[in-house]
């Protein structure tokens, strides 16, 4: 069960060379993570395995770019995202997501492979604005609407300038 986790306004910043590698199974539930996934995230290796992914969710990430990810996954398609995590110490990161549906031979997805580098300040900057954004209208809207709220958000972002969401994520 994941405990109460008080964020703070400490900020980990990943190294240039470092890559966060996580596996989970179809339901999310982690079956891997590399030693920089451990570091970063606070949590042992024992803690981690097992846990539903979403143990290091940030409360300033809407739940409606998580709605979009497992969209996009679950069609088995990859998905790029920038994502702020929150580690055990209730410290936060901000990466560049990479999730991939994994396949066995007859193409059923089997799990989930995310790899994650340090982000550009330019896309950290841009995605924190529309988030919020997304956030707040997340919480207007309630549980109920939250993601209807927060995904109108983001789609009118896009409208109004032109891209789909892969071409803003890749462009900030």
């Amino acid at each position: 069960m994941k405990r109460a986790i008080t964020p703070t306004a400490v900020e980990r910043v990943m190294r240039e060379d470092d890559f966060i590698v996580s596996l989970t199974d179809t339901k999310g539930r982690i079956t891997y993570g590399n030693r920089i996934f451990i570091e970063f995230s606070g949590y042992t290796e024992d803690e981690l395995l097992g846990t539903q992914h979403n143990i290091i969710r940030h409360p300033d990430m809407p739940r409606s770019v998580f709605k979009l990810l497992w969209d996009k996954i679950q069609a088995k398609e990859e998905c790029f995202a920038y994502v702020k995590n929150m580690a055990k110490d209730g410290s936060f990161y901000w990466v560049f997501a990479n999730v991939t549906p994994t396949f066995d031979p007859s193409g059923t997805i089997t799990g989930y492979f995310s790899v994650r580098r340090k982000p550009k300040l330019s896309g950290i900057q841009t995605a924190a604005a529309v988030y919020g954004l997304m956030l707040e209208a997340e919480k207007k809207a309630g549980a109920a609407g939250a993601i209807e709220a927060g995904t109108k958000v983001l789609v009118d972002i896009l409208n109004e300038k032109g891209l789909s969401y892969d071409e803003l994520v890749l462009a900030i």
